[in-house]
């Protein structure tokens, strides 16, 4: 998932089994509060948005323009459960079988048949979380998968044959062959979100389930899939209503929306009916936008915050052997803890850009655009200790059972470290001459095919604003890249108007980004094993650069099938040698918390954000 500004790779490996993690606090986590002091019920808690972030979409089957961790994780699922939960109230980043409205999935035929039985959980108006609402969900996805941000072709829903209710709260699919116990829960049932049969409808005063896409046995269900999607996109769009909504008031999570304003601020109270473990204690959660890093700095001096990230400039340089600064600059009021996100960092070139797609997929191109990308530099100079070098599309730091070693050669930056020697000397060897101080195309039959003589080496990034860091290592790379000769024009905008770019586009007058940067990739949907099958397959909904190369596909594929570490490598290694994106530092992010605020993380790698936990103290 789509995350904003830099992140920083795995805090710990991912089982090689579909292990389950419990909703607590695991040994390590930075949870708020030493000492703690009498509970005291109720209560609100206000926490900042990271900057120029507003959740702008409330349904959980979200185009790829819309998908954010913010959206999804840390909106959505406080709502509306997955079939399966992911993280924890602490540093897990495994499936979380207590929290999810399913039992686990049994797997039978070889891999070929998946049971799901659901727990019987309740929504809000007193439905029964059951079968007919996974149906419902795998006939919107069939009808409707080029809309929903976690489709690559081939895979879900395309790999399951058939399903159907085997009674009220099971379900069975059918797969196209065996797969992978693991990837399959991870990165393909972990896509799923059983909806209610109050959204099976297409009008505000329908009957549930009268718009008949959760019927299996209509002839005209798909027919009736659109016509229902069509009716639910609308009401995404009536964002005035979200807090008062007859359908986006039907949940079955531990929180509910009873404010909502474009601007970024949302609060959320209990839902009484919630049927999982534990309740909420809080009265309320508050999310508050902020443009900036530094003003949400102020307000958390000032008080008026009681969760907030601290910018780097504020911060102690940071020791080597420390995630967490010596000194806290906010004082006893606050605990400091720091969060490693389960991810990489990267920027993403357009392949079907008619104008420079055909320099982007040119390897040689690639390789040079990631050797004037000063990591360490940029870490320590820039980050003052709170970033590393990341060489690769796998958690790297710290190096974990997913790295390979490829992607730790030469301090993580990878197999193409930071040299502008190296990067002009790989463009002239390719047809490129140093004209006027930009690289220009001198022998096209070198330069590769669609490049055109006289062609120069320029293009543009469009960027996410909000964090003094990010903003100077965009800049700081434009610079570096100059020394080598290629031009790079930087334009700024949100991190939600950058993502809104985002949706791979065919070649054509309206694909005309260049480079967009909006910081990172979380393994927190869609898929939670660190496959590469979102990102790089032909054709995949979050692939934005429509990326395409059939050895890729052909290794992604075989993660799939195969709990095999080594075929997991050869993929990961092909990653980091082709620079699908290219890859860049990856940041530590500190964040205050109320020191009176008790079993409050808000550090889990996935972004898994569980209020339910959190308690006042006096």
């Amino acid at each position: 998932m789509r995350v904003g500004l830099a992140a920083l790779g795995a805090a710990g490996a991912l089982a090689l089994a579909a292990c389950s993690s419990s909703g607590s606090s695991s040994p390590g986590a930075s949870a708020s509060g030493s000492a703690p002091g009498t509970k005291v019920p109720g209560g609100t808690v206000t926490i900042a948005l990271p900057p120029s972030v507003t959740n702008t979409f409330i349904w959980p089957f979200i185009p790829l323009d819309q998908s954010s961790t913010y959206d999804t994780i840390q909106w959505q699922w406080l709502m509306y459960r997955p079939l399966y939960m992911f993280g924890d109230n602490g540093q897990s980043v495994a499936v979380n079988y207590p929290l999810s409205p399913a039992q686990p999935p049994v797997y039978s035929d070889d891999g070929k048949t998946v049971t799901i039985t659901m727990k019987g959980w309740k929504w809000s108006n007193g439905e029964t979380v059951n079968a007919s609402d996974l149906i419902f969900w795998l006939n919107m996805f069939k009808a409707e998968k080029a809309n929903f941000y976690g489709y690559s072709p081939g895979l879900a829903p395309d790999n399951i044959l058939s399903y159907s209710a085997s009674g009220p709260n099971t379900v069975v699919m059918h797969l196209n062959q065996a797969y992978s116990s693991i990837w399959f829960t991870y990165n393909q049932l972990a896509e799923f979100t059983p909806m209610p049969m109050a959204w099976d409808v297409t009008s505000l005063s329908a009957k549930a389930g009268s718009g008949g896409c959760t019927t299996d046995t209509a002839a005209d269900k798909w027919a009736k899939c659109v016509a229902v999607y069509n009716f639910l996109l609308a009401q995404t769009k009536a964002t005035s209503s979200y807090a008062t909504s007859a359908i986006w008031g039907v949940v079955n999570g531990p929180w509910k929306t009873s404010a909502y304003n474009t601007n970024g601020n949302i609060t959320m109270v209990p839902n009484p009916a919630y049927s999982g473990s534990p309740k909420p204690s809080l009265a309320s959660i508050k999310f508050v936008p902020f443009t900036d890093l530094s003003a949400t700095y102020t307000a958390l001096k000032t008080g008026q915050l009681d969760i907030g990230r601290v910018p780097t400039a504020d911060l102690p340089q940071k020791p080597l052997n420390q995630t967490v600064p010596s000194v806290n600059p906010l004082g006893s009021g606050y605990t400091l803890s720091a969060q490693i996100p389960f991810g990489y960092s990267y920027y993403v070139p357009n392949m079907n850009n008619q104008k420079t797609g055909p320099m982007f997929k040119q390897l040689y191109i690639r390789q040079a655009l990631q050797m004037v990308m000063d990591q360490s530099g940029d870490s320590t100079a820039i980050w003052r200790g709170y970033a590393v070098p990341n060489g690769g599309a796998v958690p790297g730091t710290p190096v974990n059972q997913w790295t390979p070693q490829v992607q730790q050669a030469n301090e993580n930056q990878g197999p193409y470290p930071f040299s502008i020697t190296n990067a002009k000397n790989l463009l002239t060897s390719h047809g490129w001459t140093l004209t006027n101080g930009v690289m220009t195309c001198t022998d096209p039959a070198k330069c590769g095919a669609g490049i055109t003589q006289g062609q120069q080496l320029a293009f543009t990034i469009f960027y996410a604003t909000g964090q003094t860091e990010f903003n100077n290592t965009v800049a700081n790379y434009k610079s570096d890249a100059a020394q080598a000769g290629i031009k790079v024009n930087i334009t700024a905008g949100t991190f939600n108007a950058v993502v809104g770019e985002s949706t791979p586009c065919k070649p054509g007058p309206k694909c005309t980004w260049d480079v967009l940067w909006w910081g990172s990739w979380g393994y927190n949907g869609p898929g939670f094993e660190p496959t590469g099958e979102p990102l790089f397959q032909t054709g995949a909904g979050s692939n934005s650069g429509s990326y395409s190369d059939p050895k890729m596909d052909q290794l992604i594929n075989a993660t799939h099938t195969s709990n095999s570490l080594a075929m997991f490598h050869d993929y990961a290694t092909y990653a980091a040698q082709q620079l699908p994106n290219i890859y860049t530092p990856v940041s530590i992010r500190i964040y205050a918390v109320n020191s009176k605020l008790q079993n409050a993380v808000f550090t889990n790698p996935l972004y898994t954000l569980l209020p339910e936990y959190w308690y006042w103290t006096k």
